[in-house]
């Protein structure tokens, strides 16, 4: 059984639909029960606050869903975006969210293949080098309590399954990654090629846009080629695209682009939600 849910719709070949939103406990209550498989708790512009972050991820939790599930996992997976960029590193970052039971980091503007190590490294824990699937080498600290209790899990089962995904086939941990400007798009090949364990290419069309020289015009032919860039590279690797705004106008273009993982667009309702979902069932089961 999954824990991690926007996981396992990935791995099933369906798009997983989730959203940017403050570590706010009233927030999390209300997520509890919506159509988002997954929230993506923001710590890059809204500031870093772990404690916060801590109480949200608690009140995302549902005694009712615990039971009619059979399962330990909050409904709705909880992932964190760090605030520091790529090329700042700060490991230290998805330690903290990582030991207090994130299933995930998003990580803002990766722009070279040292950067993306370094992401998938900072999720990981340390292991000897003649173990399989050693690099990226784990850099992650030691601290699981709250995570595992949080997992359900006990600690020895917390670390079987605390490895990222798909590097690990039953890992729970969702490295994603922003590409957010051109020397990002250029190095991208390169950081697919030799980062294994990278789950998700989210792209970051605001900045993208904003260097292209269209802030925000996100329909500029400019930013849709370079966007379009992206996903024909995810595609070639075979790793999952995510595309930062879709509604409830855009959603059966962005997944006929091939993207499928989709944060919902502003303002983010549970009808937008509901919108979204109807139209990409709608076309699977076309």
């Amino acid at each position: 059984m999954r824990l991690n849910g926007l996981i396992g719709r990935l791995e099933r070949g369906e798009p997983a639909l989730s959203l940017f939103a403050p570590a706010v406990p009233d927030i999390a209550v209300e997520l509890q029960a919506s159509p988002y498989h997954g929230i993506v708790f923001e710590g890059e512009h809204r500031g870093w606050d772990i404690a916060a972050l801590r109480d949200s991820l608690q009140y995302l939790l549902n005694r009712a869903q615990i039971v009619t599930q059979n399962g330990p996992a909050p409904a709705v997976t909880p992932l964190a975006r760090v605030p520091a960029n790529g090329c700042e590193m700060n490991q230290f970052l998805a330690k903290q969210a990582l030991d207090i039971g994130a299933y995930g980091i998003v990580w803002p503007h990766v722009s070279t293949a040292e950067e993306a190590h370094n992401a998938v490294a900072a999720c990981r824990y340390a292991r000897l080098p003649d173990k399989p699937s050693f690099q990226p080498a784990g850099i992650r600290g030691d601290g699981p309590m709250q995570a595992a209790r949080y997992w359900g899990l006990s600690q020895s089962e917390y670390y079987r399954r605390a490895d990222v995904w798909p590097l690990a086939p039953d890992g729970e941990i969702l490295v994603v990654i922003q590409i957010e400007d051109t020397h990002g798009i250029d190095n991208l090949p390169q950081m697919l090629k030799e980062v294994p364990g990278i789950g998700v290419v989210l792209i970051g069309e605001g900045d993208l846009s904003q260097e292209l020289g269209f802030p925000r015009q996100t329909e500029h032919p400019a930013v849709l080629d370079a966007m379009a860039a992206i996903v024909r590279i995810c595609h070639e690797h075979k790793i999952n695209v995510g595309h930062p705004h879709v509604s409830p106008k855009n959603v059966s273009r962005v997944l006929v682009e091939g993207y499928s993982f989709l944060m919902c667009a502003a303002p983010r309702s549970f009808e937008n939600a509901e919108l979204v979902l109807a139209s990409a069932t709608s076309r699977e089961a076309h």
